[in-house]
């Protein structure tokens, strides 16, 4: 069943081409997570599918309907990439304030328990750190028992232990039947949770389809070994460093190799893997792979 779609669509913010005749299904059930650098037209694209935007051209529906109108917007949840929280309401309030627009709204111990929130409870919001008013934010998309989520950089600010944990809930809610639209400059968490990959780049959508089919899409391989020197190879579109070994970045490992041996290079630990999902987002966008 589709829950959201966009059919030709395009905007436009005076001379500036945000989005360039998208169309693009969002099925019931799952996590589809959108990449694509500063810019590209993600959270754009989300606007129109909430609601809080128009298309310059093209149609966008939201169950079936239009997403500007609150029957239809009532079975989503949002969190934008930036949230204002009025600094004077306590935790517990604001949940309670979101929770009354829903006839069966998620009981606030439940929502508070899920996402780490209890011992914050009676603090004004004004109060709470960067990373507890990002949870808050988080939490009150799932209030109102939606049907479809939309979340917009979601775990931005959150140390590691926080956004494992926003992690589980949000597998929690995809095992449950929900649906789940991600966007994240944390490609491994893509990578974690998305059971679809939509990659938009310059408005448009360069790739739609499985973490694992978007890594073969580009053919790259990962070779790493530890060698004293290395001459230039042909076919190497990236070369890494880190912590005395050398990752050589090609679109075929096999020759490479081949390479190697008949420079003579004295190399141990060999290894070739498939292209990490951050090496293909990169190939795919027209950005050249760096070591972190």
């Amino acid at each position: 069943m589709t829950l959201a779609r966009t059919v030709e669509v395009s905007r436009r913010y005076g001379d500036t081409l945000a989005l360039d005749t998208v169309s693009l299904d969002i099925e019931q059930g799952g996590v589809v997570g959108l990449l694509g650098p500063n810019g590209a037209g993600k959270s754009t694209l989300i606007n129109l599918l909430v609601g809080l935007r128009r298309p310059t051209s093209g149609r966008v529906e939201l169950f079936g309907g239009d997403p500007r109108d609150p029957a239809s917007r009532r079975r989503i949840g949002v969190t934008p990439q930036e949230t204002g929280l009025p600094p004077t309401l306590r935790v517990r309030e604001c949940l309670e304030f979101v929770g009354r627009h829903f006839p069966d709204a998620v009981p606030d111990a439940e929502t508070l328990d899920r996402f780490g929130l209890t011992d914050v409870a009676g603090r004004q919001t004004g109060g709470l750190s960067g990373g507890q008013k990002r949870r808050l934010a988080v939490a009150l998309a799932f209030v109102g028992r939606p049907r479809l989520v939309f979340l917009d950089e979601p775990t931005t600010g959150l140390d590691v232990q926080a956004r494992r944990a926003l992690w589980d809930a949000i597998r929690d809610f995809a095992d449950r039947g929900g649906t789940v639209v991600l966007t994240s400059h944390y490609l491994e968490e893509i990578e974690a949770l998305a059971d679809r990959v939509v990659v938009i780049g310059r408005g448009r959508v360069l790739a739609d389809d499985t973490v694992p089919a978007i890594r073969a899409m580009v053919g790259i391989h990962r070779v790493s070994l530890t060698a004293p020197e290395l001459p230039e190879l042909p076919g190497v579109v990236g070369v890494e460093a880190y912590d005395g070994r050398t990752s050589l970045l090609t679109p075929d490992a096999d020759q490479l190799v081949r390479d190697l041996v008949r420079a003579g290079v004295p190399f141990h630990g060999l290894q070739v893997q498939p292209t990490t999902l951050e090496e293909a987002f990169l190939t795919l966008t027209g950005k050249t792979p760096t070591g972190r």
